[in-house]
């Protein structure tokens, strides 16, 4: 299996399988100096780890992040920094159940990637889903707080702002808000109706979709790349490698097709610092570059495939039959989802930072100014 990687200066390996002894993950390309000690990192997957309530799965893992290279300390520093070489970061599986996976161990669970991993490789481990599991996302909140760390004065949030059907009143919108639920919501108001919806799926053995937002904000303008390197379109497909994810839009996204042009248009005046923008449509990029404004994109994510109604599908030997999975599943990714993509979303705008800086030696152009500041 190759493809394990993404990012180009600022690049990523992820490895192992939801139920070997361990995963983690290989970032290359960190400059030397920053400091990291595996508390920087553990706050973040503190966020993500499993067991956090009724409405995600049960697994019980404490995440716990080893660094096993890639920072060095001694007196002259004050704590271990990065050296510059390749950051190896490993977290162990503690509490794996397989037997819960054995009646899915030739059969292919509708909605699912059993199949197309069988038809590809002949082989796939169906223990968790083996690389198809979400539990390989702790790797990638690990490298997210690499990732934080060099591009420090860049605030990224992310949010749930839909259940299923039910989604938030943005006029609500407080940041505040989401650390207080278990959620993640934005919306105080809707985390009943969001409780009630989940309550209901979880009871009848089923599992629904989400929308997460994420925002960028402090990213300064200019970084990306035209064509091929458009910071939106890497940005999409990082986010579109995350478990379940099966829509990604910028900015107004899919909504754009119904403005007119001066709707759509991000007018802009002077500002002490720069332009200042009147609206946000673009999302903080256009023609693939970043405009200073916050980046801010959306990520579609689909009802987890692995549920108790009993579906219909095929086995290996092309027998039609009836599956119902059982074990311990998200009702609602999406939940777990945001702090992944707020890693996800870092990891792309270090890399675009660390290209932008190869490139140009950093800062940007003003109006009105000859000098990059």
């Amino acid at each position: 299996m190759s493809h394990n990687s993404f990012g180009h200066l600022f690049r990523v390996t992820t490895w192992g399988e939801s139920h070997g002894p361990a995963l983690g993950c290989v970032v290359d390309g960190c400059p030397p100096g920053l400091q990291l000690t595996p508390a920087d990192i553990q706050v973040w997957l503190d966020r993500r780890k499993p067991g956090q309530g009724k409405f995600v799965t049960q697994r019980r893992e404490p995440d716990e992040v080893k660094i096993l290279s890639g920072v060095f300390e001694d007196a002259a520093t004050d704590g271990p920094v990065t050296t510059g070489t390749p950051i190896s970061l490993m977290i162990e599986n503690l509490d794996q159940r397989s037997k819960d996976y054995a009646d899915i161990a030739t059969a292919f669970r509708p909605g699912h990637a059993d199949w197309p991993y069988f038809a590809k490789y002949g082989v796939r481990d169906y223990r968790g889903s083996g690389r198809a599991s979400a539990r390989e996302t702790a790797a990638r909140v690990a490298a997210g707080a690499v990732a934080r760390k060099i591009i420090d004065g860049v605030q990224v949030r992310a949010a749930l702002v839909q259940i299923g059907p039910h989604a938030i009143d943005r006029e609500a919108w407080d940041w505040d808000a989401v650390g207080e639920n278990p959620f993640w919501s934005p919306d105080r108001g809707i985390v009943a109706t969001w409780e009630e919806h989940l309550e209901a799926i979880r009871k009848a053995g089923s599992s629904t979709g989400a929308v997460v937002e994420v925002v960028a904000t402090g990213v300064p303008a200019g970084w990306g790349a035209p064509i091929y390197g458009k910071v939106d379109a890497e940005l999409a497909s990082a986010l579109m490698s995350i478990n379940a994810a099966k829509g990604v839009e910028i900015g107004a996204g899919f909504a754009s097709a119904a403005l007119t042009g001066e709707e759509n248009a991000d007018e802009m005046r002077k500002g002490d610092d720069g332009p200042v923008f009147t609206s946000n449509q673009a999302g903080g990029v256009l023609g693939g570059l970043t405009t200073g404004q916050p980046v801010v994109a959306r990520v579609a994510f689909k009802p987890t495939s692995s549920i108790l109604t009993p579906r219909k599908t095929l086995n290996q030997a092309g027998e039609e039959i009836e599956l119902r999975t059982i074990g311990r599943h998200d009702p609602c990714v999406g939940i777990r989802a945001v702090p992944v993509v707020e890693a996800m979303t870092a990891c792309v705008l270090a890399d675009a930072f660390l290209r932008h800086r190869a490139q140009t030696g950093g800062g940007a152009f003003h109006p009105g100014e000859t000098e990059r500041r």
